[in-house]
């Protein structure tokens, strides 16, 4: 929860400005390789004279096969590459290959273009260079990450990027999850990521390195095909009304770690958020998300539910105390007739009791329990 702490107050102060490691772009990457043939790639939240992101696709680009890397830097940058002259101007980069056949990206191979703006992702320049990329691999910022997202889905791009797991909460990004569209990498190692930062680790785990900062619960989201997302669950545990309550407003029981999910237990379930890891869409069906904001995401026809004083528009509620956020899922089952949930995704399994509209009026939706930022409202910092 620290982590998170500092994710979070590094957030409201607009202190997104994250380089990511060079271990970590291989280890994730190595997973997405077969996506890279004949590809454009664009990095366009980064500054080549410290992108990680960068230095892999240029120096792995025959290996790769990509047809060209593209990279976007804000204002203020370098000017060039490999030297220390400074400029205002925002500039772009192109790289086509090895040209000398030396293996490395030299000065002389890399094509420099200037910005007439700044250099943000959401300027009519970049949007022309992401219309031009088949893949965008990138670390964007952390606090218009919903933004630089919904980006990607308009102009309906294939993505590998980083984020912070909380977004999953978030009442227009859950719906991608829900729907598919989205769905996490292989992430990192214990669900926290160590990144170059200028500021200060305030972090109380253990696991610092000198020179950098530790965020815990960040992960990889993607849209391209991996084969994590089709691996098993692997359940043991059988199912008892003791170890697993129902809800005080749904009828769905409560499960505090993945690893704990009933194996014969056929009706909704509620998981927290970090299941998503293990998701496999073969295995499970995405109900809906229990949080202040539930409301927006159309499962009450599905789940049966009772208001409750406690939920806040959504929030499960078990022994009259509210839950943190909990996805509702259910497991599928190999054979049997096929259901049409509200939301134009599939069931299996017995058909659930109708809803019935309470006599008391839903209460509002809460605000999102992480709290982020309004997009409009944030001067773009460039994540790396």
């Amino acid at each position: 929860m620290a982590g998170n702490i500092n994710l979070h107050a590094a957030n409201k102060a607009k202190k997104d400005e994250f380089y990511t490691q060079l271990v970590d772009i291989e280890n994730e990457l190595k997973h997405y390789k077969q996506h890279f043939k004949d590809k454009i790639v664009l990095c366009n939240c980064d500054d080549p004279r410290v992108s990680n992101f960068f230095h892999y696709f240029s120096f792995n680009f025959e290996q790769l096969g990509l047809k060209k890397l593209i990279t976007t830097c804000y204002k203020n940058q370098n000017r060039d590459l490999f030297s220390k002259n400074d400029s205002d101007r925002a500039i772009w980069l192109e790289y086509f290959g090895d040209r000398n056949n030396n293996r490395v990206p030299d000065p002389e191979e890399i094509g420099i273009h200037y910005f007439n703006g700044d250099g943000d992702f959401r300027s009519q320049e970049c949007i022309e260079l992401l219309k031009e990329a088949d893949i965008v691999v990138t670390n964007p910022p952390f606090s218009l990450f919903r933004e630089y997202v919904a980006q990607l889905m308009k102009y309906e791009k294939k993505f590998v990027i980083i984020g912070n797991q909380n977004a999953i909460t978030n009442k227009e990004f859950f719906p991608l999850i829900r729907d598919n569209k989205i769905w996490l990498g292989y992430g990192f190692k214990g669900g926290a990521g160590h990144f170059f930062s200028r500021y200060e680790d305030t972090a109380t785990a253990g696991d610092h390195r000198a020179g950098m900062i530790r965020v815990s619960g960040v992960n990889w989201f993607t849209n391209l095909e991996i084969q994590k997302r089709h691996e098993n669950l692997i359940l043991y545990r059988t199912y008892n009304p003791k170890d697993y309550p129902k809800y005080d407003n749904y009828d769905a029981i409560n499960v505090d770690k993945t690893v704990d999910i009933p194996m014969d237990y056929d009706g909704f379930i509620g998981v927290p958020i970090t299941f998503m890891d293990k998701y496999n869409p073969e295995q499970f069906e995405i109900i809906g998300i229990c949080a202040g904001n539930s409301r927006l995401n159309k499962f009450y026809g599905i789940v049966p539910y009772t208001p409750h004083v406690e939920d806040r528009g959504g929030c499960a509620v078990l022994n009259s105390k509210r839950v943190y956020s909990r996805i509702l899922i259910r497991r599928r089952k190999p054979t049997g007739d096929v259901v049409e949930t509200c939301h134009g995704a599939s069931l299996q399994g017995e058909h659930p009791k109708p809803y019935e509209q309470p006599e008391n009026t839903l209460p509002l939706a809460a605000e999102d329990e992480i709290p982020y930022n309004n997009p409009k409202d944030v001067p773009h910092t460039p994540s790396k």
